[in-house]
């Protein structure tokens, strides 16, 4: 799966406009990322990518590139 299209998936999971999010957004900046969206990107990752996902690991996430990253 490209870039771009993980990056749609959680502009979807977070309920943003398409082309709201890039590779350089920090999480913190981002609007509604909370530990809903935490609990939300778990259970994305586990469904599309077979991967499990910890509360730890997305402390360690700074911008979506980490999420990208992880997502493989």
């Amino acid at each position: 799966m490209e870039t771009s299209d993980k990056i749609r998936l959680l502009e979807e999971m977070l309920e943003l406009k398409n082309g709201t999010l890039n590779e350089s957004t920090a999480l913190k900046s981002i609007p509604g990322w909370d530990s809903m969206a935490a609990l939300s990107l778990i259970a994305l990752c586990d469904e599309k990518f077979h991967k499990k996902l910890s509360g730890d690991k997305i402390l360690s996430f700074i911008t979506v590139k980490d999420i990208t990253d992880f997502m493989g």
